[in-house]
């Protein structure tokens, strides 16, 4: 009999909302529960070339955001993801939960972001044809919208390392924003967490017992 698929789980959402965190918490509650997982993070920096582009991108050598070019842009994330596509057939075919931190949904985002409103639905189109069926990218089975108001999300990012070209652009990291919350409501499986309470960010442990629960909720392993 063969072994049952493993699942793809995205932790995507607003810049700050603290992904790298909530994946390192998630870490440590399937190792209790013994889930066998594996995590990727997306752009791979230092890992390909096309990383390296998506890197000096978001330096700026590529222009201002409205000089660069989305679509080519979103070639570079594209081909970054495409190096990892073995690896994470490999690990979905062994049964594993597989947890992306950032995956097509933000190249959607964020690049989208970079067009007029009324060109976006063209190019959403566009990068599912070339993620999902020229490359064969895996789908992801699950996503999960970490949202946070882009204000305190650029503080929260700034506290920890200089800012890149999106998030040093408020007016960039709101229409990202929008798109992503835009999206939750017309794809499949994405699920919004709201990581502020009255203003503030919520705990770290609050907003990963919210993760939890959609867990729980989606009948997936986290138990």
């Amino acid at each position: 009999m063969d072994k049952k698929q493993g699942l793809l789980i995205v932790i995507d959402g607003t810049d700050g909302a603290g992904k790298t965190t909530q994946i390192n918490l998630l870490k440590k509650y399937l190792k209790e529960k013994d889930i066998k997982f594996e995590i990727i993070s997306f752009p791979q920096y230092g890992k390909n070339s096309f990383a390296k582009k998506v890197e000096d991108y978001l330096k700026g050598e590529f222009g201002k955001l409205d000089e660069a070019d989305p679509y080519v842009i979103a070639k570079f994330y594209a081909g970054d993801r495409l190096t990892a596509k073995n690896l994470i057939n490999k690990w979905l075919h062994q049964g594993k939960l597989v947890i992306a931190n950032r995956y097509v949904s933000s190249s959607k985002a964020h690049l989208g972001a970079n067009l007029p409103e009324n060109k976006r639905e063209k190019f959403f189109k566009w990068l599912n044809q070339l993620e999902y069926q020229k490359n064969n990218l895996p789908k992801e089975d699950l996503t999960i919208l970490l949202i946070v108001d882009p204000k305190v999300g650029q503080r929260n990012v700034m506290e920890k390392h200089h800012l890149d070209l999106h998030e040093n652009d408020l007016n960039h990291l709101n229409n990202a924003n929008k798109i992503y919350l835009d999206l939750s409501k017309k794809e499949k499986n994405w699920e919004v967490i709201n990581c502020m309470n009255k203003g503030k960010m919520k705990s770290k442990e609050d907003i990963q017992k919210d993760i939890v629960k959609i867990l729980l909720e989606k009948k997936l392993p986290a138990e």
